[in-house]
């Protein structure tokens, strides 16, 4: 069985994109043990001390479910799409008092000709939403530092979806009211597939998390956490 990731991986997920159904995914669960859920569980491992180094108040946590591994299944209940599958691996690094995706969090993301890293805070609730945007227009220099040092620029690009317009109760001539009109505080950097089966995958991961150590760390004070 695997201890890490191998280009199997992409062909199965490949796979479970053109036949994604119970009855396949039933006869093939242990392709799925053996190319997705065991890789990425010891890769998980091997990130806990290397992500404890960026920060102490973010955890790997390596459990089969409710662990960082996100689920394979897909929530369907609100969706057109009955697909029960999801066919990428997600992997998030969570703040210890973080209950879901949506906190402050270290993300990776693997698909077929898709595979990036993410940080920040995606879809947060409104109060922490509001936290955020509050936290830019108390400490503007420190958040436009974090985003724009040259360690952070030269990987990282911001991304996700804004207000149209200004958000209320916030001055439209702020000279951030671009940032403050995020809905999400995320940056995404892509990655070359061939990473993924590097020996020192979780070494190199973890640099490249690393230098986004200031927006986190803005993130998490806005919130009242500790980094």
């Amino acid at each position: 069985m695997p201890q890490h990731f191998t280009p199997e991986l992409m062909h199965f997920l490949q796979a479970l994109r053109n036949n994604n159904d119970k009855g396949w995914f039933h006869e093939h669960k242990q392709d799925y043990e053996a190319l997705v859920r065991t890789p990425a569980l010891n890769f998980i491992q091997e990130m806990d001390n290397w992500i404890k180094m960026i920060s102490p108040h973010y955890e790997a946590n390596a459990k089969k479910m409710g662990g960082s591994l996100m689920r394979v299944y897909r929530d369907v209940r609100f969706s057109n799409d009955k697909s029960p599958y999801k066919t990428n691996v997600g992997i998030q690094f969570r703040h210890e008092v973080g209950k879901d995706v949506h906190a402050p969090g270290f993300y990776m993301h693997i698909e077929p000709g898709n595979v990036f890293l993410g940080v920040g805070s995606w879809h947060p609730a409104s109060d922490e939403l509001k936290a955020y945007r509050d936290h830019i227009v108390a400490k503007p220099g420190p958040y436009q530092d974090a985003i724009e040092h040259p360690p952070f620029t030269e990987i990282y690009q911001m991304s996700g979806s804004s207000l149209s317009r200004p958000p209320r109760g916030f001055d439209s001539d702020h000279p951030l009211i671009d940032e403050l009109k995020r809905k999400d505080f995320i940056a995404l950097t892509p990655i070359d597939e061939s990473l993924l089966y590097q020996d020192d995958l979780a070494e190199q991961v973890a640099r490249i998390f690393g230098r986004a150590q200031p927006l986190q760390r803005f993130l998490c004070e806005a919130l009242g956490l500790r980094f």
